[in-house]
């Protein structure tokens, strides 16, 4: 190899290097809106764990754990969290190597191992949702999934919710509606006015529909519909 071109390949590794460090530090920062969640609320305590943050509300028979969707700063999902520990389920905020769910598909698996509640239900937004549908598919673990504005990767033997908002542009609807058979049992649900980022508090999205509701109203909506869909697992 002459020495021209072993430059040209040190300066391309360089290049490539100083591209994927400069990806994987870039994110959607949460919001104050969410950070100020961080210290819980009178009925809710958020408590830092190995996984992220742990939520401890009245509940005590089941936890949700949660996937962010990707590089969006797991904070983010406060508010939507506090208020369903709020109302009975407790939930883990897994903070993702890199706010990549793909880095840290197994968080769940210490965190069901090591826990005594009666019911896990895996959840996940975006690419945090994928990424749960493919943990539950090699594991077995859980007793459901919840998918905000995802879908499965493969198949799941367990109960499926999926939500997603009416103005979403980011959610690939064809690769969604390829995915339902994945699925055996498959309930959809869809927040008119909705769209991908009303979910949590992380700013705009590049390419996401406008939202025609409040986050307030899109991410209550959520809560009741995932009360709902435990309630029937449990």
């Amino acid at each position: 190899m002459n020495k021209k071109l072993k430059i040209i390949i040190v300066i391309a590794i360089a290049l490539i290097l100083a591209y994927s460090l400069f990806y994987l530090t870039q994110y959607y920062p949460a919001e104050k809106t969410a950070n100020d969640f961080l210290n819980g609320n009178e009925n809710v305590s958020v408590v830092k764990c190995d996984s992220g943050l742990f939520l401890d509300g009245p509940g005590n028979d089941t936890a949700l754990i949660f996937y962010p969707g990707a590089k969006v700063e797991y904070t983010s999902y406060l508010p939507l969290l506090v208020d369903l520990s709020n109302r009975g389920i407790d939930c883990y905020l897994v903070q993702m190597p890199f706010n990549l769910a793909l880095l840290g598909e197994n968080s769940a698996d210490f965190i069901i191992d090591s826990g005594n509640y009666s019911h896990y239900v895996l959840a996940g937004h975006s690419l945090g949702g994928v990424v749960a549908s493919s943990y539950i598919n090699h594991t077995g673990k859980g007793d459901g999934l919840i998918l905000l504005s995802a879908y499965p990767s493969s198949k799941v033997n367990k109960p499926v919710l999926s939500i997603y908002g009416s103005e979403d542009k980011v959610l690939n609807m064809e690769s969604y509606n390829e995915s339902k058979s994945l699925a055996d049992n498959f309930t959809e649900f869809i927040i008119v006015g909705g769209n991908h980022e009303q979910f949590a508090y992380y700013g705009e999205q590049d390419g996401d529909g406008n939202a025609s509701i409040t986050p307030q109203n899109q991410q209550l909506q959520t809560v009741d519909r995932i009360l709902q869909f435990i309630n029937s697992l449990t």
